[in-house]
């Protein structure tokens, strides 16, 4: 699991300064915390951190020396600047369920040859205990051909007793048409030969 080192903030020095230092600014809550604990952490760290995890992963979060068991809730990315500007973790409980995201990962696109692969949703909503959280889940693609189409339900996460999905199994996640050009194509080809 990775770790990242955060401080606790000052509330009197405003996040744009410390973004201008340097560091991205962000805030943890827990149902064992009152209110909310701001850090800041290294935007170095955090852009490494980023590359391996996301919105719904689970990491250690090393806050002055206090190690937190949290999910990164939220990430605030700046596109102007392009950098992350701030990042939210909840404190995870063991015995509490928490909602969450598994972010889904197509692989091998490009071996569909034929009709166009369309990308239905990126993330998937669900609750969890700690111990049973989802980060990613993995689509192989490479397979799929004209009219086939994968749903929540088809997908392991679906199937664990210990996910609760915050979504329509019904939900088509990703699926192959036929190209519109082809119609079109046809079209011209009858009135040419009329």
């Amino acid at each position: 699991m990775n770790t990242l080192k955060a401080e606790k903030r000052s509330m009197d020095i405003k996040a744009k300064k410390l973004r201008r230092e340097g560091y991205v600014t962000g805030n943890v809550f827990g149902k064992e915390i009152t209110g909310s604990i701001p850090v800041k952490m290294e935007k170095s760290a955090v852009e490494r951190l980023l590359k391996t995890s996301g919105k719904g992963s689970q990491i250690m979060l090393d806050v002055d020396g206090q190690s937190m068991d949290v999910l990164i809730k939220e990430v605030d990315f700046n596109p102007i600047k392009g950098q992350v500007d701030e990042i939210d973790f909840q404190a995870l409980v063991s015995n509490e369920k928490v909602h969450s995201v598994a972010m889904v990962v197509f692989h091998n696109h490009d071996k569909v040859v034929e009709g166009i692969l369309e990308e239905h949703i990126h993330e998937i909503p669900f609750k969890a205990y700690p111990s049973a959280l989802v980060e990613k889940v993995t689509i192989d693609v490479g397979e799929m051909r004209i009219g086939d189409s994968v749903r929540i339900r088809d997908l392991d996460i679906a199937k664990d007793k210990d996910v609760e999905l915050m979504i329509d199994p019904d939900t088509i996640v990703v699926s192959v048409t036929e190209p519109h050009n082809k119609v079109e194509e046809t079209a011209e080809e009858e009135s040419a030969a009329e």
